[in-house]
């Protein structure tokens, strides 16, 4: 049994058990949700549910028989080091080469996401957005939720402003 705290105050229970149980491919996630084993205040519930402080989440035991854990060269540790522009307890910037994933999937062992929470074991870690394999620039990563969240209403609260500029210049 697990109870809901602030840091995960209205996150999706999906995403919640993803973050919790990342070696377990999210079908078998989905398939534990639905089969009912999955339960918060003993109850069933669909994987959309936002977390409320104070739910307890009955998780059951899950294995994967073969998690991959993907073996990192410390030349790919040096070089995502080396790229940090800046840092503090909320977020991480990045100047992200070029050729460099930001994630792991599809045929991608690993990335730049993955490096920096085997530099940074003690964060969270989370992608405040993505940029695609073959693009440099600053990546942005929030070292826990709050952070993230905050950056996503600053970005929210941007878009709203430009928007209404552009409609009020036409």
């Amino acid at each position: 049994m697990l109870e809901v705290g602030t840091d995960q105050l209205g996150q999706r229970l999906d995403n919640y058990l993803f973050k919790l149980l990342k070696q377990v491919p999210r079908t078998r996630i989905y398939r534990i949700i639905r089969k009912g084993e999955v339960r918060v205040n003993k109850k069933r519930i669909k994987p959309d549910y936002k977390l409320r402080l104070g739910d307890l989440i009955r998780v059951p035991p899950v294995y994967n028989e073969s998690p991959e854990v993907p073996v990192i060269s410390d030349k790919w540790l040096k070089l995502i080091e080396s790229a940090i522009l800046f840092e503090n307890q909320h977020l991480i910037v990045i100047d992200k080469p070029a050729g460099v994933a930001v994630h792991s999937g599809s045929g991608v062992p690993f990335g730049v996401i993955d490096i920096i929470r085997l530099l940074r074991p003690d964060s969270e870690m989370e992608l405040a957005h993505r940029l695609d394999r073959d693009t440099s620039g600053c990546l942005l990563l929030a070292r826990h939720r709050q952070s993230l969240l905050s950056l996503q209403q600053t970005a929210l609260k941007q878009n709203i402003t430009t928007l209404r500029n552009r409609v009020n210049e036409i």
